[in-house]
């Protein structure tokens, strides 16, 4: 479904990309993991078609969706959806109004329907009763739940979650996870950066350990954990055992 090919990304002369292959076949979840500043969340900002790629091309379905010549980013950005670390919800619309926004004024969906679609959406992530509060009366772990209905509104091909546990108390980590595991037993394609490595070891088809801009390992979420053949993958899981 999803394939990027020589992906670079520089900000001036900070090389944050260093030529990223990857597939991402259709109901497939990937985690992504590594240390901080290895560009997962730059590879994804890349794919979401929020950042210019300095080299390299992003396809989807065979099509040609960027490159540094190639910009199909107005066609092709419904199909791709992104929850990041923050919320990003708009504070002054209710939870259903920050729902049925873009399907009405991108899709063109009449506000009956959107509503419709949207209800269905809170049902999914057990949020029925927030339907008319606004987010700064929800907790943050609500509040991720509203972002993710938010972008499955748009009936997207494949969706994107950047660390979307990272901003929540610990105990509200638990409630996004469930939602999380919900959509992959559904059969969403998504590409997850995380931290969380029990989600990557038990929802996982697949794991890739990125490290200064470039893959160096990618895998079966057990041969990963269990049996890394990178020097780098094993330091990275070592730290995280300590």
């Amino acid at each position: 479904m999803l394939r990027t090919e020589g992906l670079h990304k520089k900000f001036g002369t900070l090389e944050v990309l260093r030529g990223i292959d990857l597939e991402v076949v259709k109901g497939e979840v990937i985690c992504v993991i590594g240390p901080s500043g290895s560009g997962k969340s730059t590879l994804l900002r890349c794919i979401a078609l929020l950042e210019p790629l300095s080299s390299g091309r992003i396809l989807m379905d065979g099509e040609i969706i960027a490159s540094a010549e190639h910009d199909s980013r107005r066609r092709v950005r419904a199909d791709i959806g992104m929850v990041f670390q923050q919320f990003n919800l708009w504070p002054h619309l209710t939870v259903i109004g920050n729902i049925i926004e873009a399907p009405i004024r991108v899709k063109g969906l009449r506000r009956a329907e959107a509503e419709t679609l949207a209800d269905s959406l809170l049902a999914k992530v057990g949020l029925t009763d927030k339907r008319n509060e606004h987010p700064g009366r929800l907790s943050g772990g609500q509040q991720q739940r509203v972002a993710i209905a938010r972008a499955l509104a748009m009936n997207p091909k494949v969706m994107l979650f950047d660390e979307v546990t990272s901003a929540l108390d610990p105990e509200l980590v638990r409630e996004v996870l469930i939602v999380m595991r919900q959509l992959a037993q559904d059969g969403m394609t998504m590409l997850v950066v995380t931290h969380e490595m029990g989600f990557a070891r038990d929802v996982a088809g697949r794991v890739v350990v990125m490290d200064q801009g470039l893959v160096v390992e990618h895998g079966p979420p057990q041969t990963v954990f269990s049996n890394p053949q990178s020097d780098r993958t094993k330091r990275f899981l070592n730290l995280l055992a300590t």
